[in-house]
C-alpha cells in the first residue's frame, strides 16, 4: 500500500475512534465469512464491525489519543466502533463468542477510559 492510501486508511480509522462513543478490540482468527456476516449482522444499528490492519490501527490510535489498544494489536484483529448503545454490543460480543469461541474480546475504550476484556464482559451483564 502507498502512503498516501495508508494515510487515508490510518485517518479513516483515526476519525470512526473519534466519533464512535465506545469500541472493542477482538480477534477473529478461524471464524468463517457467514460466522463474520453473522456478527456484523447482530451488531447492526448500535456498531460497525470491521477488519483492521495491526500497524495501521496502532498509529490511527495513537492520533486519536487512544491507548487502550497498546499490547493487544496482535494476531488477526477488528474493531466494533460503537455509535449505539455500548451495553447492547458488549452483549452482542459476548453471546456471539459464547457460541464461537474463536472470537476473542481483548481491549475496547468507553469514553475515553480503556476497558479489559473482563471488564467488557461485565459491561455485557448490565442492563441496557
Amino acid at each position: 500500500m502507498a502512503n498516501p492510501e495508508k494515510d487515508a486508511v490510518i485517518a479513516e480509522i483515526a476519525t470512526q475512534l473519534r466519533d464512535s462513543n465506545a469500541a472493542v478490540l477482538t480477534e477473529y482468527r478461524g471464524l468463517t465469512v457467514a460466522q463474520m456476516a453473522e456478527l456484523r449482522s447482530k451488531l447492526r444499528g448500535n456498531a460497525t464491525y470491521s477488519v483492521v490492519k495491526n500497524t495501521l490501527t496502532a498509529r490511527a490510535a495513537a492520533e486519536a489519543g487512544v491507548d487502550a489498544f497498546d499490547g493487544y494489536l496482535t494476531g488477526p484483529t477488528a474493531i466494533a466502533y460503537i455509535t449505539g448503545d455500548p451495553v447492547e454490543v458488549a452483549k452482542g460480543l459476548r453471546d456471539f463468542a459464547k457460541e464461537n469461541p474463536l472470537l476473542v474480546i481483548k481491549s475496547g475504550v468507553l469514553d475515553g477510559n480503556p476497558l479489559t476484556g473482563d471488564e467488557i464482559n461485565k459491561l455485557a451483564n448490565l442492563e441496557s
